[in-house]
């Protein structure tokens, strides 16, 4: 587990590795018990998928040095394993091991709604997120958002006064959109900022689809005010759906293009919103589920048993024959194989330290074509 400070340090270094993200990262904990045996594990793994290069560990002095850097900044790293983790986003698969927070950790673990929206917001809109932020804040919920012009930043104001996290595609010390500076610094002192990625990091288009899984996780509820049809926002929307949270959307005029996403989300099963009692109305009777109790991690903390050479070698060549660049789901392969679960698992977290395998959601897998 990540108690201690050296046992977060090795799960910094494991998840700022080469081709570890979260999925994988817990799969090696489950396969090695803890995160410095897997790190010493990770070369030997890469090798055995058919890397081309040597995979090494991040190293130590580089994850200190971030440490160090974010303890400068009055930040924290905030571990999977610790009590202070949002509960909401403990439940989704590919939860981040470590989250980078500055302002205020504790927020986090306040019930959540994320309030989301189009960048090219109209007045009316930004007024709506601005006015439901507020009334979701008083009503004791932390509000959610991704720091963005237009809605995002209109649900962060609203909320300032009660509390409101931002989730950023890039490293909690990197301001984005710069126009944003002045609430960036507002919910630093009054709320809190958060990141999975490393700080100086500059958000780039592949980081927001991640970021938005945050968004969407941290929460119970996802409420949508304006959106294109092509919005990113209709990309979260989907992950809380994915994610088994509620989805609400405000209705617009369909003349207007800002709104048809909305519109869409409402035709397809979202819960209209006009008011925060429409929020509450569905939220109150989803509270009892389990989700707000923090879900333990998955694994013990002991290593996995290995299967024998002749077994892997044979498994190795078998399941990488099954495989193509379309996903399909590791179930499918389990199924189809004469294989133990644990030992196809072993043979695609060879490959996908490789280099050579990626992950999709539903639990898939796709050869990667290098």
């Amino acid at each position: 587990m990540a108690g201690s400070e050296n046992d977060k340090l090795d799960w910094l270094r494991l998840i700022r590795s080469d081709n570890v993200g979260p999925i994988t990262f817990y799969k090696l904990l489950e396969r090695f018990g803890s995160a410095g045996a897997a790190l010493d594990a990770l070369p030997d793994l890469a090798k055995c998928g058919g890397a081309k290069r040597v995979l090494k560990a991040c190293p130590k002095a580089q994850v200190e040095r971030e440490w160090d850097a974010l303890e400068a900044l009055g930040g924290v790293f905030v571990s999977r394993a610790e009590d202070d983790y949002p509960p909401m986003l403990a439940h989704i698969d590919d939860a981040p091991p470590i989250l980078s927070v500055l302002g205020h950790p504790h927020l986090l673990k306040k019930r959540t709604v994320a309030v989301i929206g189009a960048r090219n917001a109209s007045l009316n809109g930004r007024n709506f997120a601005r006015r439901i932020a507020a009334d979701l804040g008083k009503g004791g919920f932390l509000v959610a958002s991704g720091l963005a012009r237009g809605l995002d930043a209109a649900a962060h104001q609203g909320a300032l006064a009660t509390g409101t996290v931002a989730v950023v595609g890039g490293g909690v010390d990197v301001i984005y959109p710069q126009e944003n500076e002045a609430l960036y610094k507002e919910i630093e002192t009054q709320g809190a900022i958060v990141s999975e990625v490393e700080l100086g990091t500059q958000p780039k288009a592949r980081h927001f689809p991640r970021r938005n899984r945050i968004i969407s996780g941290l929460a119970r509820g996802t409420v949508v005010v304006e959106a294109s049809l092509r919005s990113g926002s209709l990309i979260t929307a989907r992950m809380a759906l994915e994610q088994n949270r509620e989805v609400f959307a405000v209705p617009g005029a369909p003349s207007d293009p800002r709104a048809q996403g909305c519109n869409k989300l409402i035709q397809q099963g979202a819960h209209l919103v006009q008011n925060l009692n429409d929020v509450l109305d569905v939220l109150n009777n989803h509270m009892d589920n389990g989700l707000q109790a923090r879900k333990p991690l998955g694994y013990q903390q002991q290593s996995l048993p290995f299967p024998g050479d002749v077994e892997l070698v044979s498994a190795r060549a078998e399941i990488q024959e099954m495989l193509s660049p379309s996903p399909v789901t590791v179930d499918e392969l389990v199924r189809n194989c004469q294989f133990s679960p644990s030992t196809v698992s072993l043979v695609l977290l060879e490959m996908e330290l490789a280099g050579r395998l990626e992950r999709h959601p539903g639990n898939c897998v796709a050869l990667l074509e290098i």
